[in-house]
């Protein structure tokens, strides 16, 4: 039978999974699903549960100079309500599900869930977000691009805990999100896209963009936001077919219940196309 573990701090809870083999947990709404069992029963897991959900060393939001760090068990609905957080991170977390999975549902169980229909995944992407993973023994930050391999892959150790989010201060003057789903409420995506640009003077000083559903992982393509670079509005719209090329391959799309691989490959581009052209 499946026990559960409750530890009273963080620490302990390093503890417990340095020594068992357990399953974390926090607000577990995807958690459940992916376990779920037959009608009226009790979801089915292989092993015992660890819940880190009320840990307050996982809660709360710190603020420096230059970064923004927010504890993995913090839950979406609370976000909304923190004055710090970036406004398109905001907007990305109110098309999440209802507000009773808002009111349960963590942001760092959002990253873990390693879906590409992660609704937060592709702001973190664009806004260059580290994570804090931590042991008993060892604490390490690595990229969120880095972190995630594939769907429902990620790096995180067996002994180890995502502990922080760490987004980087950055300054945009040009911000553009749209998530592409089949109704407005309780949705998952088709796809979702961010633009984030800083535009100075005619010409893009810098410009992020991240698309979520058109491949294995998010898509942000460095190679892109280095051509585009420098240039002046103008420039930009005269090499929109390369720039199209450059994404074109990145984009891999698949079909299944929610959309088409067409679908997807057509709207992303024509969002990118959107965005360039008329958005900065």
């Amino acid at each position: 039978m499946v026990g559960g573990y409750l530890p009273k701090d963080f620490d302990e809870a390093l503890k417990i999974l340095n020594e068992k083999d357990v399953t974390i947990y926090a607000g577990g709404t995807d958690l459940m699903v992916r376990n779920k069992n037959a009608a009226s029963l009790l979801p089915k897991f292989n092993n015992d549960l660890l819940y880190i959900g009320n840990l307050k060393e996982l809660k709360g939001i710190k603020e420096s100079d230059d970064s923004l760090e927010i504890g993995t068990a913090c839950t979406l609905s609370s976000l909304l309500r923190e004055k710090g957080i970036p406004e398109v991170l905001k907007e990305s977390i109110r098309q999440i599900a209802s507000p009773a999975i808002r009111n349960m549902g963590t942001i760092g169980g959002n990253i873990c869930n390693a879906s590409p229909a992660g609704d937060t995944l592709p702001i973190l992407y664009a806004l260059g977000a580290k994570l804090k993973l931590v042991s008993e023994n060892s604490s390490r930050e690595v990229h969120i691009e880095d972190f995630i391999l594939g769907p429902r892959k990620i790096i995180l150790e067996r002994t180890e805990i995502l502990k922080s989010i760490i987004i980087p201060k950055a300054e945009f003057n040009k911000v553009y999100y749209e998530k592409v789903g089949a109704r407005k409420a309780s949705a998952i995506s088709k796809l979702s896209f961010i633009g984030l640009a800083e535009v100075k003077s005619g010409k893009v000083k810098d410009i992020r963009i991240a698309i979520g559903s058109v491949a294995p992982k998010v898509v942000r393509v460095r190679a892109a936001e280095d051509f585009i670079k420098e240039k002046n509005l103008e420039d930009i719209k005269s090499e929109m077919e390369k720039i199209r090329n450059i994404y074109f391959k990145e984009i891999v799309p698949i079909d299944d219940q929610r959309s088409t691989a067409v679908y997807r490959k057509t709207v992303a581009l024509r969002l990118i196309q959107y965005f360039l052209n008329t958005r900065i």
